[in-house]
């Protein structure tokens, strides 16, 4: 991306690059995109989405308060008034002029599966030694990224930025933007397809994160030597430091490793340093034990993930384990609820057909009297949804749950033997009428099916 910008007013000319214009920002730190939140001084910008055009505001949000209002549209002439060709790339050139201006690691998230709980699951465990900034939420795509990074402040001794995409290129771009020092693919898998193509799209998409960390010389991986797609992008490349993790015993000389102890439902682990690592140290190859609250072994990865990050920066193994038998999971995310009449497994923010799947294997190990499952649709497959719906049924049939409802149009299609229901509306009449009681009840399906409704009825 050029520094470079050419930004007129309507009434007069001028030449500003980047750096004038981050000028005017330290001028007037604080840029909003919505109108109507213009705090005084501020600057407005007018980004543009499906249903909105931020163009239209700026005179507005300068009523309200806001010292400069840049845009990409002509406007009536305004002093205060400053257009540029892209709002939205002015916007992602400003953040990382922003970030250029703090020396501090910063890990780039991404992945298929996993990322948030990642990033949460990092931030608990460097927040034992640093002051942590870390995307809020999903703040994740070409908006949410610089926002984040305009919360940088002097305080701030590392930042971690999650990193989403849904079609290729999307990663380069934020990578670009937030220049990682250091960065984790948590895994690949079979989401999104409609906008990657194909499972080989998705896969180069995640990795263009190992691409940009190349061009630095210092460019650090955690890598989950576990997953082969993710190896065979690294293999034989010495132009990238790697501190690699895995749940293989035969991996444990040079991983840092970790297996499963219980998870029933909750997750109860262990984990240790790389047993060539305290060889050479001379110290003991002591297992730390860790009880979770989080719901399935699927999330064992995401955990040594956050192991692996702390032991590179120096983070005390005891503050590491504090910190992850601490880390409370919350928006439907892998959580575990007791109400008056069921045991929930809710993880409903999202569904793809590799995380379906390891949300039903879990499933399957849990240990309960009479189980139900209550799965939504799973979004954005393309021409495989279809194919991926129909093969989740034959998962379900191996599983031996006693109740199964699907959720949407797309389960509607498939041939199986299930109770099918069009919305959540129509769950929610159905839960009302019959009142499930004393089952433990799986909940997954896209945010988009809306399940994360159900617990407060079960």
């Amino acid at each position: 991306m050029s520094d470079s910008l050419s930004l007129t007013t309507i009434s007069f000319t001028i030449s500003m690059n980047i750096k004038q214009l981050y000028q005017l920002y330290q001028q007037h730190p604080c840029i909003t995109t919505d109108s109507r939140n213009c705090p005084e001084g501020s600057i407005f910008l007018a980004l543009k989405g499906a249903t909105f055009n931020g163009n239209e505001f700026a005179l507005q949000a300068l009523e309200k308060g806001c010292s400069y209002a840049i845009v990409d549209e002509e406007l009536p002439s305004n002093p205060r008034i400053i257009k540029v060709d892209d709002c939205l790339q002015t916007y992602k050139l400003l953040a990382r002029e922003h970030r250029r201006q703090f020396n501090i690691p910063v890990i780039a998230v991404t992945g298929t599966n996993g990322k948030t709980t990642t990033k949460e699951l990092i931030r608990a465990v460097l927040a034992e030694k640093y002051n942590v900034l870390a995307t809020e939420g999903n703040f994740n795509n070409d908006v949410g990224v610089p926002k984040t990074l305009f919360r940088l402040t002097p305080e701030h001794e590392i930042a971690i930025i999650e990193m989403g995409a849904s079609h290729p290129g999307d990663i380069k771009t934020l990578a670009e933007t937030a220049e990682p020092t250091c960065g984790l693919i948590t895994n690949v898998g079979r989401a999104h397809l409609q906008g990657f193509g194909s499972f080989e799209g998705v896969i180069r998409t995640k990795c263009e994160l190992y691409d940009y960390l190349r061009t630095r010389p210092d460019g650090l991986i955690f890598l989950d030597a576990d997953n082969e797609y993710l190896v065979d992008q690294i293999q034989e490349d010495d132009s990238l430091w790697v501190t690699p993790y895995s749940t293989d015993p035969e991996k444990q000389f040079s991983c840092i490793s970790g297996e499963v102890v219980s998870c029933d439902p909750l997750l109860k682990f262990r984990w240790r340093r790389p047993l060539m690592e305290l060889e050479e140290q001379g110290a003991s190859q002591k297992w730390h034990k860790v009880q979770t609250q989080l719901i399935g072994a699927y999330n064992l990865d995401n955990l040594l993930a956050a192991i692996a990050v702390g032991i590179n920066f120096g983070v005390d193994r005891k503050a590491i384990c504090h910190a992850l038998e601490n880390y409370q999971p919350t928006n439907s995310r892998s959580q575990l609820s007791v109400t008056a009449h069921n045991r929930l497994i809710v993880d409903a923010y999202n569904a793809n057909p590799s995380s379906m799947e390891a949300a039903l294997d879990n499933f399957r190990l849990v240990e309960a009297p009479r189980k139900m499952a209550i799965l939504g649709d799973m979004r954005e497959l393309g021409d495989a949804s279809h194919e991926e719906h129909q093969r989740m049924t034959q998962l379900i049939s191996q599983t031996g749950i006693d109740e199964v409802w699907l959720v949407g149009d797309e389960f509607a299609h498939t041939d199986c033997p299930y109770r099918k229901f069009h919305d959540v509306e129509e769950v929610k009449a159905a839960i009302q009428t019959e009142q499930p009681q004393g089952y433990t009840i799986l909940i997954k399906g896209s945010n988009g099916t809306r399940l994360y409704q159900l617990p407060e009825l079960l």
